[in-house]
């Protein structure tokens, strides 16, 4: 599942906007950027087009143009092929799309991508925000639209996108062992309103069906509650390893020590006991459902 988020663009300064800034940290997505770069500018100058001529004919401003040339701008899918057809580059600038594609995320979301699309089990917990994972679009704009400082279009656009893309865990061939423990206040809270809010629960019973995902509900009213530190997540790899972190256990940062992990599976694994089996749950979210 992947979404561009692209909006509409116009041939003014506006376009300047349709894009993506690069993360100055990460040096990987800089290099691709830099060579797709340095190949655009290298098809338009052998077309002999100025880059505001260019700019014009691919419905992109000037500066646009000059900062994909230089590798300081995430190109979207769209510009790309446009610019293919426009410099007659017979779709060799059209593949450098996959190329962009991974770049576009930001860095810890592709390195957190990438360890999910591993995993053979996957262990979380929430207790703030229903795990993004589970989100709709919806919820996920609605969600963004509230944090401070406020994000930019843009930035919504990007983060929203790199969500979405992670949820191909679901789709993926073996089928991963999934377990997800959510907070009850966080299937309470109406983000978005009352059909957004809708739509998620319905989302949440969509998802819990799978055969190769369970959701519990961890009750507020539960007295001893070993989650209170915050979220917990674990990543199982095939030859045994594993990662994972907690906001309430090693500075919050990401372990793979097995005496570390052994503590966070302790926690999880007690959480898991406490809540709502998986099949009270879907009740539980049916209940609350029909309650909106």
């Amino acid at each position: 599942m992947s979404v561009d988020g692209a909006g509409t663009e116009h041939t003014d300064g506006g376009a300047d906007e349709s894009g993506w800034d690069v993360d100055p940290d990460d040096e990987s997505g800089l290099a691709v950027l830099a060579a797709v770069g340095r190949q655009i500018k290298a098809w338009r100058e052998s077309a002999g087009m100025r880059a505001c001529e260019f700019g014009t004919a691919i419905g992109y401003g000037e500066d646009q143009v000059y900062k994909v040339e230089g590798g300081r701008r995430i190109p979207r899918p769209e510009y790309l092929d446009r610019a293919d057809k426009v410099l007659g580059a017979s779709g060799k600038l059209s593949a450098m799309k996959e190329d962009v594609a991974e770049v576009r995320y930001p860095k810890k979301i592709r390195d957190l991508a990438r360890m999910e699309a591993k995993a053979v089990e996957l262990e979380a917990y929430h207790n703030h925000n229903i795990n993004g994972l589970l989100q709709t679009e919806e919820h996920m704009r609605a969600l963004f639209a509230s944090w401070l400082p406020a994000y930019t279009l843009d930035e919504t656009d990007r983060v929203v996108a790199a969500r979405l893309n992670r949820q191909s865990i679901f789709e993926r061939e073996p089928l991963p062992s999934i377990s997800f423990v959510q907070e009850e206040v966080t299937l309470r809270r109406p983000v978005g309103g009352t059909m957004v809010w809708r739509r998620q629960l319905e989302h949440l019973l969509e998802v819990e069906r799978l055969r190769n995902v369970a959701i519990q509900v961890m009750p507020t009213q539960c007295e001893e509650h070993p989650g209170t530190g915050g979220l917990i997540e674990v990543l199982k790899f095939p030859d045994g390893t594993a990662v994972g972190r907690s906001e309430g256990a090693f500075s919050g940062r990401p372990v793979s020590d097995p005496k570390q992990l052994r503590i966070l599976e302790l926690r999880y694994g007690m959480i898991r006991a406490q809540a709502l089996t998986p099949r009270k749950s879907l009740a539980f979210i049916e209940h609350l459902l029909g309650e909106t």
